[in-house]
């Protein structure tokens, strides 16, 4: 270190900590030195005192207590600032916590660095628990890089909304206080989206910190593409709409008519009868209404563009279009007036052994996938002609096959799938139900034949876990989703996958298709939804605003929005045109494991391992959006809670009719 650094060097000390007289003196001595021709170097290296002070200020200015003694006098200043900012001011806290932590570790601090975590950790556990467990095992500076989650987090910025009274209230602090560290990493991790007027809304919290995923600017380049969102052209709801057949809610409502008209033609002469008359009338306006209200909720699929399959999709049966036009001609339609009636199917005695369950599109069968790599299938049809005390009971067969002798010599209650060599973690009827797709931890993929009772095919591709599959809604073609951080599409007359989409930075643990069949959507670990175009491979929406991994999907049958639920219990709504989030959906206090669309899809159900079953307005809030959209208090109304003895709910599924079927393990309670 030479004179001038030497010199430079005290003189930022002297002005960091506001000694301006002393470092004007220092700046005219060094004046008059340069005048005077004085070359009297100064000698560090032989000077021993001098030495030391630089090295212990070098050590100060860059210690492990700093980061200890700054965050927590910005810990302190926000949580007594006023209630208006502190929200908006409290979301800088855990990304500054977290990067502070992962500084000292970089450092080789790491005792230092374990202090600290653990000082501060609670503060963000209720909302980040799932991250702060994953970064409780960094332990040495390779760690970082090494660690998915960790590296992902260095190499990236936060994005933090905020008001601009906020932002200069944080600002004014950092500089007043001379809170250098606490500076420069808000500087180099956060990216403010800062915006005029008052401060956003407690409630919109959702949306506020975008912590983890792809690059902002990246991901807003992304959801610039066009996607096409509406349902197939040669659809059998677009095929009833053209034949013009009146559904029984419509007759319904022309019968009320004439019998509204007769009244009134009645009633000059009927006097001693008008009381009577006019409490039948109400009764009957108020059915109307409610109808009417109703079909409105119904027109959202009609309205919805029509678009061509990218995909050659198989063809229908003539019998089963027959079968499936009469579900639609008997739909009820559901509203917040109608709400739909429910058929829950409890399995006991599982022993934790059950981890998925699947309902097949009428409600006639229900599968449940098991750890000891075992696929069962019950036939509710069958289920009452056999008088047997445990629970989803009932004959499969009456053939002497092994499939259904049980080990103490009885027949079974339902057909036994074995194949698998590991737990089975997702399984899925085909439309028909005549196939059932199962995913095990052996990373495979096996096809059944209800009708055969056989294993048909096994399709091998992924390195890993397969943690979900399902079925394309017009059958043939089915996607899967792995631990190995892809997703895939495959048609059933092909071993190896058409398209793998990779992209997300953790395992993907759900896909839904999208009712058109052009896309499919998938939920990972690392708290994004990414929709794929099937022709391409590529992604084409990202969605950010979760906190915690996302567990369950589903599309409106209009194709234009997105459920999304995650382990925190929270679920959200998206518009796949915009990739905007609709509304945020506060309720369960647990994992999401399930979400399901009425058919006409004005109600949203969800299931939940809080041991209950929710429904949602969606017509209503969808209705506020567009007209309140800018006021950021849009919620979904709960219409109802069902809630169940002691049944985490595993799988929702509505019938053609809505009818509302939901499955799950009855657990013991404590």
């Amino acid at each position: 270190m030479d004179e001038l650094q030497v010199v430079e060097f005290v003189a930022t000390y002297l002005k960091k900590k506001g000694f301006s007289e002393a470092e004007n003196a220092l700046q005219a001595e060094i004046q008059r030195n340069k005048n005077s021709n004085n070359t009297n170097p100064i000698d560090i290296l032989n000077d021993p005192e001098l030495s030391k002070f630089f090295r212990t200020f070098s050590e100060s200015e860059d210690g492990p207590a700093r980061y200890q003694d700054e965050y927590s006098k910005l810990r302190s200043w926000t949580y007594s600032s006023l209630d208006l900012y502190k929200h908006e001011l409290l979301h800088v806290l855990y990304p500054v916590f977290i990067h502070c932590f992962m500084d000292l570790v970089a450092k080789g601090h790491i005792q230092e660095a374990r202090t600290f975590f653990n000082n501060f950790r609670e503060d963000h556990e209720m909302m980040h628990l799932r991250d702060l467990q994953k970064l409780e095992g960094v332990l040495s500076p390779s760690h970082l890089e090494e660690m998915e989650f960790a590296h992902s987090l260095r190499h990236s910025k936060v994005n933090i909304k905020i008001c601009q009274y906020s932002y200069e209230l944080l600002l004014q602090y950092l500089h007043k206080t001379q809170s250098t560290k606490m500076l420069g990493i808000i500087n180099e991790r956060i990216n403010f989206q800062v915006s005029p007027g008052q401060p956003s809304s407690i409630s919109d919290d959702a949306e506020i910190v975008t912590l983890i995923g792809s690059n902002q600017d990246a991901a807003n380049q992304i959801n610039q593409k066009e996607v096409h969102w509406g349902l197939l052209e040669d659809s059998l709801e677009n095929r009833l709409e053209k034949t013009g057949l009146i559904s029984d809610s419509e007759k319904a409502e022309g019968e009320n008519k004439e019998a509204e008209i007769d009244e009134n033609k009645k009633r000059p002469v009927e006097g001693g009868k008008q009381g009577a008359s006019n409490k039948k009338l109400k009764k009957d306006k108020a059915i109307n209404a409610t109808a009417k209200t109703a079909r409105l909720e119904a027109n959202t699929v009609s309205t919805a563009p029509r678009v061509k399959p990218d995909l050659a999709l198989p063809v229908m049966p003539t019998e089963v279009e027959q079968s499936i036009l009469e579900d639609l001609r008997n739909r009820v339609h559901l509203s917040s007036a109608a709400l739909p009636s429910v058929s829950f199917y409890t399995f006991i005695n599982t022993h934790n052994g059950l981890n998925c369950a699947s309902i097949s599109q009428d409600g006639s069968l229900v599968a449940g996938g098991f750890s000891d790599s075992s696929l069962k299938v019950w036939d509710m049809a069958k289920l009452g002609q056999q008088a047997v005390s445990s629970g989803l009971q009932g004959e499969n067969d009456t053939t002497p096959r092994e499939d259904i002798i049980g080990p103490n010599g009885r027949k079974r209650s339902y057909t036994l799938y074995q194949g698998h060599s590991g737990p089975v973690y997702s399984a899925s009827f085909s439309p028909l139900g005549d196939f059932i797709l199962s995913s095990s931890a052996d990373t495979a993929i096996r096809l059944w034949s209800t009708k055969l009772n056989a294993n048909l095919v096994c399709y091998k591709g992924h390195n890993y876990p397969v943690w979900d599959v399902q079925f394309n809604p017009q059958g043939h073609y089915f996607a899967s989703s792995s631990h190995d951080r892809t997703a895939r599409i495959w048609s059933m007359d092909r071993i190896q996958p058409l398209r793998i989409m990779a992209g997300h930075l953790s395992d993907v643990d759900c896909v839904r298709w999208h009712v058109n069949c052009n896309y499919i959507a998938t939920g990972s670990s690392d708290k994004t939804v990414r929709l794929w175009d099937v022709s391409s491979g590529e992604c084409v929406r990202i969605f950010i605003g979760h906190r915690s991994m996302i567990l369950s999907l589903a599309m409106s049958p209009d194709g234009r929005y997105m459920a999304s639920g995650d382990e925190d219990g929270t679920i959200m709504m998206w518009d796949l045109a915009s990739g905007r989030c609709v509304t945020p959906l506060m309720g369960h206090t647990s994992c999401v494991w399930t979400l399901a669309y009425s058919c006409e899809g004005s109600l949203l159900a969800s299931g939940s391992a809080d041991c209950t079953v929710k429904l949602w307005d969606v017509t209503t809030s969808t209705k506020v959006l567009k007209t309140e959209e800018k006021s950021g208090t849009n919620r979904l109304r709960s219409l109802k809670t069902l809630p169940t003895k002691s049944t985490p709910v595993y799988s929702l599924q509505f019938s053609r009719r809505n009818l509302l079927f939901a499955a799950g393990a009855l657990s013991k309670t404590s």
